[in-house]
């Protein structure tokens, strides 16, 4: 039986129905799970369980913004229901998700995928400048997307640099202002535009970082060559304390992990390594998400450069201090540290 002749049911032969909320919770085991969610909704459901993202078990869940959405621009399908969400919201919560759980979002993903309101085809651009609705059945902003384009340069000040973050929807203090400019200003020498989307890359990594960290890069080689085999050195500061340490893997990035492996101590096992394309171009920035294991325990990292190698080596070191940092707390609760 369908979820909405399931609930048809219980309505009809459960005698007081009329007096409790009917609520569903479904997973995407077949990629159905916002329709059945809706489907429930049209049979009587008054509460329904998503998540941001549709992050989840297995498959996943319902993603909540593919639900409200579909709620709010198909009104008169669905009925006009209160949802009390503030839709503008949607993307800076998917964004803040994406960064506390270092689950990358698919760039095709409805909604707040990176492609959600590309277009690329000759047909589909000239039909949405001409009238948008022809393709897009919300805009961009009601979910809280900004356009994507060239908004800042090598020339820029400091004072615009902090406008166009409030733009975006990003308040910082002046110290991290100050990294985050640096880091924008290093980025302009490497790439010939950068957009919304570069700058929201770099928001994005350097929010991970909490109070003081252990270890900080300050400097990495790697070579490597057609047999695979790669050798790479890395300069780490410890506590204050700069520390260098080789390392020898299949590949530039394993050996540099190695590498730094040696000059922490911690053992740690790779679990996952995922790698986007922040914007389209051969200067593009690489997003890369790891997840490591740690005496059982998980935990992430995110790291964006120009170069993929480096911006592997800094979602390591990310993860690898926080799990530093998740050893050190209970210690110091007790007075040991």
């Amino acid at each position: 039986m369908c979820i909405r002749g399931s609930i048809e049911y219980l309505k009809a032969n459960t005698p007081g129905i009329e007096n409790v909320v009917i609520s569903v919770h479904c997973h995407d085991d077949l990629g159905m799970s916002t329709a059945n969610t809706l489907a429930a909704i049209q049979a009587g459901a008054r509460q329904v369980e998503v998540t941001v993202n549709g992050i989840g078990e297995r498959a996943g869940n319902t993603a909540l913004e593919e639900v409200v959405m579909a709620l709010r621009t198909r009104r008169d399908y669905f009925g006009d229901y209160d949802l009390r969400i503030n839709t503008r919201e949607i993307v800076p919560a998917s964004r803040t998700v994406t960064r506390a759980s270092s689950i990358p979002v698919q760039p095709n993903k409805a909604i707040v995928g990176a492609n959600a309101f590309a277009h690329e085809s000759g047909i589909h651009q000239d039909g949405v400048i001409k009238h948008p609705e022809n393709y897009e059945i919300m805009t961009p902003d009601s979910v809280g997307w900004t356009g994507n384009k060239l908004v800042m340069g090598k020339h820029s000040g400091r004072a615009g640099f902090r406008q166009r973050l409030k733009e975006l929807g990003y308040e910082v203090d002046d110290e991290r202002l100050k990294a985050l400019y640096v880091r924008f200003i290093e980025l302009t020498d490497r790439k010939k535009t950068v957009s919304d989307a570069d700058i929201v890359a770099i928001i994005e990594e350097e929010l991970q970082h909490f109070g003081p960290e252990p270890y900080t890069l300050l400097a990495w080689r790697a070579h490597s060559g057609s047999d695979g085999d790669a050798e790479a050195a890395v300069i780490v500061s410890v506590n204050g304390i700069e520390r260098e340490a080789t390392g020898r893997g299949n590949g530039q990035i394993d050996a540099l992990y190695e590498a730094i492996d040696q000059v922490t101590g911690i053992e740690a096992e790779l679990a996952q390594y995922h790698i986007d394309a922040v914007t389209p171009g051969e200067d593009a920035q690489g997003s890369v998400a790891v997840r490591i294991r740690v005496d059982g325990q998980i935990f992430s990292g995110h790291g964006v450069a120009t170069d993929i190698v480096e911006s592997s080596v800094r979602a390591y070191l990310t993860a690898l201090n926080r799990a530093a940092v998740a050893v050190r707390a209970p210690l110091k609760a007790e007075g040991v540290v």
